[in-house]
């Protein structure tokens, strides 16, 4: 198995030389932060880029396997969902929860925003006799580590069954449920397909 610095290197190699980040770090940018050792602030930039440039089929794996050497929990959790997103698609939406006196035997507490929560979600499916059906999809927050009762914050979804979920498009509203009693509602922003 290679050791961290080899996979960062890797990875580094797997992104175009053009690739740059929103804010503008490069591929040359992370390569140099390798070159100092500094493979935390290499990894961030990696991802950094890749969170908005195309990257090959492995790149993900090989990102989660040199956070998971680092020890950078979060960093890998991310590798991983974006991994999954790239097999099987990505649903943004922004999503309100209710405030907790709004809530009856809802949630008191904020939740880790890292993927970890699987809410159920109505998102208009009806079973045989034509009830709501509720679909599993794990959560990601966005921008915050957590994300608490009367919170807004844009998420990502991982449906557990992702073709059951096809049928959204940007606009529509489906709501949470973390018990029968409705946790939140959320606008879906962005859908795109799997990439392959």
């Amino acid at each position: 198995m290679d050791d961290a610095f080899t996979l960062l290197r890797r990875a580094a190699g797997l992104l175009p030389e053009d690739a740059a980040a929103e804010n503008g770090w490069t591929v040359a940018d992370a390569r140099a932060e390798l070159g100092l050792q500094e493979w935390e602030l290499a990894l961030d930039l990696l991802v950094d880029i890749a969170d908005v440039h195309p990257v090959p089929v492995d790149f993900w794996e090989t990102l989660a396997e040199a956070a998971r050497q680092m020890m950078s929990e979060r960093t890998r959790r991310w590798c991983e969902w974006r991994d999954w997103e790239r097999r099987n698609g990505t649903i943004r939406a922004t999503l309100t929860l209710l405030p907790a006196d709004e809530s009856r035997r809802g949630r008191r507490t904020a939740f880790a925003g890292d993927g970890r929560l699987r809410p159920l979600w109505d998102i208009g499916t009806r079973t045989a006799d034509g009830r709501s059906a509720l679909n599993v999809a794990r959560l990601w927050v966005e921008s915050a580590p957590q994300l608490g009762p009367g919170g807004t914050a844009d998420v990502r979804l991982a449906p557990l069954t992702p073709e059951q979920w096809r049928h959204l498009t940007p606009g529509d509203v489906i709501t949470l449920h973390e018990a029968r009693p409705v946790g939140g509602r959320a606008e879906i922003i962005e859908v795109r397909p799997p990439q392959g």
